[in-house]
């Protein structure tokens, strides 16, 4: 049975080119202002507990502007249509995210007084419909590489090298700060950020490459 580090090592170029390629775009977010910050806080919450194809269709059809002036029915609406679950749940948490149109300058001013860990905390914590996984999703998506996405995909890729000992059931707050741990050692090991290797691992267990 291959390792990790040797399925790592048979991912063909094109995909390493495409990672590489995804990161770029992460990173050029940092340029970006709180308008692109907020839909992708959007998409975000979107993704929690859907597939990530939906919530980028979404993402593509209503924008910044759909997601900051459409009223919760209309966004329920659009969700659905999408055929996207808990569409009233979503359109609920998108409108309260609404609190936080100026994401940009309160991340900006939490990573500066507290670090990475604590900022994601921070959002799982004061922001609904996002969890732990999705506020790492979320900052990694506006260009900070040094957290784990800690999905399904991830998870089962861990447990089947042995890296965590059984899948876990529920993912609090300490359970996944230790995982994570382990990933971004992981990621030290094999000398790959950790947004990379996130993308690389998910490809390995869904077999494309998205955001």
């Amino acid at each position: 049975m291959l390792n990790l580090n040797e399925y790592i090592a048979k991912v063909p170029q094109n995909i390493i080119d495409l990672v590489e390629k995804r990161v770029s775009e992460f990173a050029s977010f940092k340029n970006k202002g709180n308008n692109e910050w907020f839909s992708e806080l959007c998409f975000c919450i979107l993704t929690a507990n859907s597939k990530a194809k939906t919530a980028i269709s979404i993402q593509k059809e209503l924008g910044f502007r759909g997601f900051s002036t459409l009223n919760q029915q209309e966004l329920s609406n659009v969700i659905r249509k999408n055929k996207h679950r808990f569409h009233n749940n979503k359109a609920k948490y998108i409108v309260e995210a609404r609190n936080h149109l100026n994401i940009k300058e309160k991340i900006n001013e939490l990573l500066k007084e507290q670090g990475i860990i604590a900022t994601r905390n921070w959002i799982a914590e004061n922001i609904k419909g996002i969890g732990y996984k999705e506020a790492s999703h979320f900052l990694r998506n506006v260009g900070f590489d040094d957290i784990a996405i800690l999905d399904r995909h991830i998870l089962n890729l861990m447990h089947e090298n042995k890296i965590i000992e059984a899948m876990p059931k529920t993912l609090k707050k300490a359970d996944y700060q230790k995982i994570e741990s382990k990933f971004i050692e992981l990621s030290k090991q094999l000398k790959i950020s950790p947004a990379k290797l996130d993308l690389i691992m998910w490809y390995l267990k869904a077999g494309e490459v998205l955001k």
